[in-house]
């Protein structure tokens, strides 16, 4: 099943004003990100929310497609890429959508949206086929799996109401464990931040 198109489209000019939560993680994700590309690379993301980061990685690459399903993250993300060459945004399901420009691709990146994927497995078969052989897959997937019951609680409840979109509880060993088995070799983990952990995967298409 795909991400709920009509949450994300609702939430999103409250989601774009949302400040971010970790700073310094997100500058170190950014950081290692970036040293993983290379200036001729054509990069896909996927989930890209409002493209922040998308143009904020610009300058390294040849060029980024930005992807989400909700058209209204795409409508911001267009509006903050005025004036910048090389990214372009458009909408995209996932798991099952077409990229707006032709795969293979370099690098596809996917930052927080695993776990909003009920079909874990389809996704990373998409993305393993938008790759290039040696590719590289770079995420960061949220574990809530320690969070307790709790937390699970109240995002089932809040869901009833549609306040809060479906959420897939991982724990880090299943994240790294599901990209393995997806056709990936992993060369660099960590988690940014620490608690609760999101976690930052390098993976190479085998």
């Amino acid at each position: 099943m795909s991400i709920n198109t009509e949450f994300w489209n609702k939430a999103a000019r409250k989601y774009a004003k949302r400040p971010v939560q970790d700073e310094a993680a997100y500058e170190l994700t950014l950081d290692r990100t970036r040293s993983y590309l290379h200036a001729d690379d054509r990069v896909l993301e996927i989930g890209c929310g409002t493209g922040t980061t998308a143009l904020k990685l610009a300058d390294a690459v040849n060029h980024i497609t930005g992807t989400d399903v909700a058209t209204g993250m795409i409508d911001i993300a267009r509006e903050k890429a005025q004036g910048v060459a090389n990214v372009d945004f458009s909408p995209m399901a996932v798991p099952g959508g077409t990229p707006p420009e032709a795969a293979p691709y370099e690098v596809v990146m996917a930052f927080n949206l695993l776990h909003l994927i009920e079909d874990t497995e389809a996704v990373l078969a998409q993305v393993h086929g938008m790759l290039k052989p040696g590719g590289l897959f770079i995420s960061k997937t949220v574990g809530l799996a320690d969070k307790g019951a709790w937390m699970r609680l109240l995002i089932s409840a809040m869901r009833l109401i549609g306040k809060a979109p479906y959420v897939k509880y991982f724990r880090i060993a299943e994240i790294d464990d599901h990209i393995t088995r997806a056709g990936f070799e992993i060369i660099e983990t960590g988690n940014y931040p620490a608690s609760p952990p999101n976690h930052f995967v390098v993976a190479r298409k085998l």
